[in-house]
């Protein structure tokens, strides 16, 4: 009885640490990746007399780690380059996270400008209504400026084409992207495409964008996250094919809805021509409730000899 059951326990044991060692020991041993050349590079800023490698170090005492990812999946979309094993060399402790409370991060460098980083770590939720982001305002001057330099430096070795890039399967480097190009009949540059996506534009998207696209639609008051200014220049940068995907799909967090699911293919193309329209030189800038688009009462026409009837269809 003894024996078998020292044997139970000797094949527990040796289960136990034969699972350890194959995934936490011989993986540290066996798995060497050389450095790829496009990891962070925290070099100080000396005109700015801020060090991103302190930076860092805020950044794992405050546990922005916990909420924040830096590494950018295979399936991910509008984050940026993808990142290679080699990226990570040397990073001590690592602060690649596993949550996405809050957005990743791994290319953040860059895309907002160091005062936007530093007013969004102190008051979240004025730049981003609905953030559950804490205040970090408590931060010392030093502690704050060079965690804003950290942020900065993320992705700064990465090469990226475009800012603004539609995932493969809108595009030519895919072979389901291939076939939507391929079914694609729309002018998207001519007028006339322009003036028949306006009216699928009204339709459909003017109650929230407003009827020129300023953000000022009749419901643009009662949504937590704003309807987006289709004037500001930052739009010129989308191609035919980011169009086309934000329509589809919609954006996630916000209500605007995955258009695929109402509109026809040839209609989305239409309205595309018309929304490449919208983007000016100089954003339009809605800033008095007066400007919103008011609804239009809709009279409806008095029936004669009109009869009661109730709601059950009996007397």
């Amino acid at each position: 009885m003894k024996s078998n059951f020292r044997q139970g326990a000797n094949a527990v044991i040796i289960t136990f640490f034969a699972i350890i060692g194959s995934t936490v020991l011989l993986p540290m041993v066996i798995f060497n990746p050389s450095p790829s050349g496009h990891g962070n590079q925290y070099e100080k800023n000396k005109l700015a007399q801020t060090d991103p490698a302190r930076g860092r170090q805020i950044y794992v005492r405050e546990g922005c780690f916990y909420c924040h990812t830096q590494f950018t999946r295979l399936q991910d979309r509008g984050y940026g380059p993808l990142v290679q094993a080699g990226d990570y060399v040397d990073e001590t402790p690592h602060v690649l996270g596993t949550a996405r409370t809050g957005p990743d991060l791994t290319n953040e460098g860059g895309r907002f400008p160091s005062e936007w980083q530093k007013a969004h770590l102190i008051n979240p939720r004025a730049l981003k209504p609905g953030s559950i982001m804490p205040s970090f305002s408590y931060l010392s001057d030093r502690d704050m400026n060079d965690l804003v330099a950290y942020i900065q430096t993320l992705g700064n070795r990465r090469k990226v084409t475009e800012l603004v890039e539609a995932p493969d399967e809108y595009t030519n480097k895919s072979t389901y992207g291939k076939e939507l190009l391929a079914r694609k009949h729309v002018d998207t540059k001519a007028d006339a495409s322009a003036n028949a996506g306006r009216g699928i534009y009204t339709q459909n998207c003017a109650a929230c964008h407003g009827l020129q696209g300023y953000g000022n639609g009749p419901n643009a008051l009662s949504l937590e996250k704003k309807p987006a200014n289709f004037t500001r220049p930052f739009y010129k940068q989308y191609s035919d094919e980011f169009w086309f995907y934000r329509v589809t799909e919609g954006v996630v967090g916000t209500r605007m809805p995955r258009f695929g699911e109402v509109l026809t293919e040839e209609q989305r193309w239409y309205l595309v021509a018309y929304l490449k329209t919208l983007p000016k030189e100089k954003e339009e800038v809605i800033d008095n409730v007066d400007q919103l688009n008011p609804v239009q009462q809709i009279k409806l026409p008095k029936l004669s000899h009109q009869q009661w009837e109730p709601a059950s269809g009996g007397e």
